[in-house]
């Protein structure tokens, strides 16, 4: 069993749920506390939370499988970014480097599946 906490994704991810989306959350207006608020800190939360499960599975192919979900919850995160930028919820500044993050936890992501792939 693999220690989540050790895997450089996870820490990042993890980091990103809690410096960036929880502090950008904050400034979106209170109507959307329900809607976009909630599923922008579901979608990141859903990164390294997905990243821990896999490492509590039994197999690599099980971890992958689970990589492969935090996958599309970090694709789902870059996505809500960018529908707050469109609507003016946020601003190039206060999006602060998410969108940067974002890319780095998928290829870190992209880079584990296919190292466990790989060693089937």
């Amino acid at each position: 069993m693999k220690s989540f906490r050790d895997l450089k994704v996870w820490q990042k991810s993890h980091a990103l749920t809690l410096k960036k989306v929880y502090k950008v959350s904050t400034l979106l207006p209170r109507e959307e506390q329900y809607g976009i608020t909630s599923q922008i800190r579901r979608a990141a939360v859903s990164i390294p939370a997905n990243i821990a499960e896999g490492c509590g599975r039994n197999t690599d192919n099980e971890l992958a499988r689970f990589l492969e979900i935090a996958m599309g919850s970090a694709s789902e995160l870059e996505y809500l970014v960018m529908l707050l930028q469109d609507l003016n919820y946020l601003t190039s500044q206060s999006i602060n480097g998410i969108d940067a993050e974002i890319t780095e936890v998928k290829r870190m992501l992209a880079s584990f599946i296919v190292k466990l792939r790989a060693d089937r």
